[in-house]
């Protein structure tokens, strides 16, 4: 019978001994409990490692800059510091400042979370001249797979299929053009040290290299604080898998199953899932024990994450990299196995053994992650910003439950109703996590919680999230790297249910639910703020109500009051822009009511069936968010107030809010449509705003290191024209 802590038989012939001396581990320390934890990262990572740690009896210390004074995971810890002014170069990314934070703390040890400096070999060997534990490997063991140039080069000596393409020293711009030609385009440019999909570029033409280069190396500069690149080929359908590993101080590893991470946008993962679908017993054992042979040729200790391509036509893995950190999908592992690998860490670090043993290691079920951000899918994926006014997350069970059966739904947040989502730090705000026996009651279950989860002020992608969980192929699993691309079309948007009405005429119209039980819902509320109460006397025997969509179209619903009844409206008219229809008409009943400071429940029977609604009320009462089966659509009651000369389409502006990283063009100078003209920096992204034409540079109205604001004009530029490819 295998024992907690027994190894596994390598698979080739890298052995502990020579590991040990590649990574330069130290002596096995004696275990001695953390008494006092200092978290080095923010939002919802840090409220998990607060949590976990509580459990332990730990005492907790939060750190936070100047624009998370009042975030969640401060509020959550035991104690906390502030570190420095908002941006991360200057608060969350400074060692010196986190590592005086947890000396003037009395900090035991260190957990960096992940993002930030969670896998810096600097920081992890100030942490040791410090005396403070850093929860993670040793810092030679971190330097080997903190660059994915190094890291490639161990794994090729051991043997791990590696993808071909560049991962020396020298990454200039030549020597990754020669290498790209060599290999054949398209190829993928990835920082050296980052992950998270940060500075990942595709490149599929020559001429497209050179400016990816200098963007990538921007990125990486300003997320990693190393600008080193490696290339690769890229393939065109693969599936991303990797596998959760853990090694402790005596030698030991093990890999607690696998995730498919596949469901990408910006080659950052949005959907993850555990175990991965699809895979063979024996392929499944075989990509585990080389993650574990992974991490065994460096000595590895502590939490850590092989990730693979896998090429499911000829059932072939390539190695990507290591991750020397906590991942963000941790939590599907989690729930598989019951497990809960912050508290590993944790007893890692003290010096304990493995509380398991590969054999004893189990996993049921299937979990599904979604990644909740603050973006709009509707423009490319464009992070969002602004106040978070209202937030009602569903029930759900926390990692410390102590029920018999497997935790089933989990919410793991940073966020809480009047929090500010600032462009300074990366746009996720939530991850939403369900467990169900199989993959299909898993999907069921991360449906209902997203139904359920209603957050208003920020755009955020739950709409889109509700809709790739509704795809037949992701359904059937059919799933790769590429899946948003191949099915960008039916995830742009959502049917929307409707019902049919007859005009006085005889003219059938098609009414969407949510427009006219909002319309009802905003009557009602007109009529008086408690109409169950009993209505007012002379109250209007018309009431009016228009709703705005996004390109100012009204839609305006008539009613009258039915006086017999007293809480019963009529449908009169609608009139959509400049068609004017009467109805027969339909009554709506208002059954139950309840209005709170910003929003409104109602309950509506209407042709024989009844309805449920909550507005949210936005700006002022200005707009209304209607949460109605499990969709979020927003309402405005007035025209918006535009920038006209800001929103032509024909003017180069700011879609969104950031910084200015560099100013492509100068006045005076020509330049070609969709030629590059400023690159603007937001939560941890570069985004080019192109030329929307051929013209003239008139005037440059920004420059390196201004703050923009999302539809501020950066360049006025006069047209001209352009003919064969030569502007006039």
């Amino acid at each position: 019978m295998s024992k907690p802590g027994d190894r596994l038989q390598p698979l080739f012939e890298t052995s502990v001994t020579e590991a040990a001396q590649i990574s330069g581990q130290p002596a096995v320390s004696v275990p001695a409990n953390i008494r006092r934890l200092f978290i080095a990262n923010r939002g919802e990572i840090a409220c998990r490692v607060i949590r976990s740690a509580q459990q332990m009896g730990i005492v907790t210390i939060a750190v936070y800059s100047e624009a998370d004074r009042h975030a969640r995971h401060v509020r959550m810890a035991d104690e906390a510091i502030c570190i420095g002014p908002a941006p991360a170069l200057e608060s969350y990314l400074v060692i010196e400042k986190i590592i005086g934070a947890a000396t003037a703390s009395q900090a035991d040890a260190i957990h960096p979370g992940y993002g930030f400096l969670s896998e810096n070999v600097d920081f992890a060997k100030a942490c040791e001249q410090h005396g403070i534990r850093f929860i993670g490997p040793p810092p030679a063991a971190m330097a080997v797979m903190s660059s994915k140039s190094d890291a490639k080069s161990i794994m090729e000596k051991a043997g791990v299929p590696l993808l071909p393409g560049y991962h020396g020293a020298d990454d200039n711009t030549d020597n990754l053009t020669q290498a790209a030609a060599k290999i054949g385009y398209p190829v993928i440019l990835k920082p050296a040290l980052g992950g998270g999909g940060k500075g990942m570029k595709i490149v599929r033409h020559e001429s497209e290299l050179s400016e990816a280069i200098r963007s990538a190396k921007r990125e990486a500069r300003s997320a990693f604080g190393d600008e080193a690149l490696l290339l690769e080929k890229y393939l065109t359908e693969p599936r991303h898998i990797e596998v959760q590993v853990f090694a402790d101080q005596h030698g030991h590893c093990v890999y607690l199953s696998d995730r498919d991470c596949s469901v990408q946008r910006r080659h950052q993962k949005i959907i993850e899932e555990a175990p991965a679908p699809g895979l063979s017993d024996d392929l499944r054992r075989k990509m585990g024990d080389t993650a574990v042979q992974a991490a065994l040729a460096i000595a590895y200790v502590g939490a850590g994450t092989v990730e693979f391509l896998f090429d499911p036509d000829s059932q072939t893995y390539y190695f990507m990299e290591m991750n020397t950190r906590l991942q963000v999908e941790h939590p599907v592992t989690e729930l598989i196995t019951g497990q809960d690998l912050v508290q590993w860490q944790i007893h890692i670090a003290e010096g304990r053994p493995l509380p398991l043993a590969q054999a004893d290691i189990r996993h049921q079920g299937h979990a599904i992650e979604a990644r909740l951000y603050a973006e709009d899918t509707a423009q490319g994926f464009l992070p969002a910003s602004g106040l978070i006014e209202f937030l009602s997350e569903p029930a759900y069970q926390h990692p410390d439950s102590n029920a018999a059966q497997p935790v089933r739904t989990r919410i793991d947040s940073g966020i809480a109703q009047g929090d500010t989502v600032t462009t300074y730090y990366d746009p996720m705000l939530a991850k939403i996590i369900a467990w169900g026996e199989n993959r299909t009651a898993a999907i069921d279950q991360l449906q209902s919680l997203l139904a359920q989860y209603q957050l208003g002020g920020v755009q955020t992608n739950l709409p889109y999230l509700q809709r790739i969980l509704k795809q037949d192929a992701f359904i059937q699993a059919n799933l790769s790297t590429h899946f948003i691309e191949q099915y960008q079309d039916a995830l742009a948007t959502d049917p929307v249910d409707a019902f049919t009405l007859t005009t006085s005429t005889g003219l059938s119209v098609s009414v969407p639910e949510n427009d006219l039980l909002t319309a009802a819902a905003l009557c009602f509320r007109q009529m008086g703020s408690s109409p169950l109460s009993g209505w007012r006397l002379n109250q209007p025997a018309r009431h009016i109500v228009t709703l705005y969509d996004a390109k100012d179209a009204p839609c305006q619903f008539w009613f009258s009051v039915d006086h017999g009844v007293t809480h019963t409206i009529n449908l009169e008219q609608l009139c959509t822009g400049e068609e004017n229809n009467s109805f027969a008409s339909v009554s709506l009943t208002l059954l139950a009511c309840h209005e709170a400071s910003r929003s409104l429940d109602c309950h509506v029977e209407f042709l024989g069936r009844r309805k449920q609604i909550r507005l949210v009320f936005l700006a002022d009462d200005d707009q209304v968010l209607s949460f109605y089966q499990g969709r979020q659509i927003l309402h405005r009651l007035n025209p918006a107030h535009r920038h006209h000369e800001n929103q032509a389409e024909d003017i180069p502006v700011a879609p969104l809010n950031g910084v200015v990283a560099e100013v492509l063009c100068h006045p005076g100078q020509q330049v070609e449509k969709d030629q590059g003209l400023v690159v603007i920096e937001a939560m941890k992204m570069e985004y080019t705003v192109r030329a929307p034409h051929a013209g003239h540079v008139d005037a440059v109205l920004v420059s390196q290191g201004t703050q923009v604001q999302h539809g501020q004009e950066l360049v006025q530029l006069s047209p001209t024209e352009s003919v064969n490819g030569q502007t006039q």
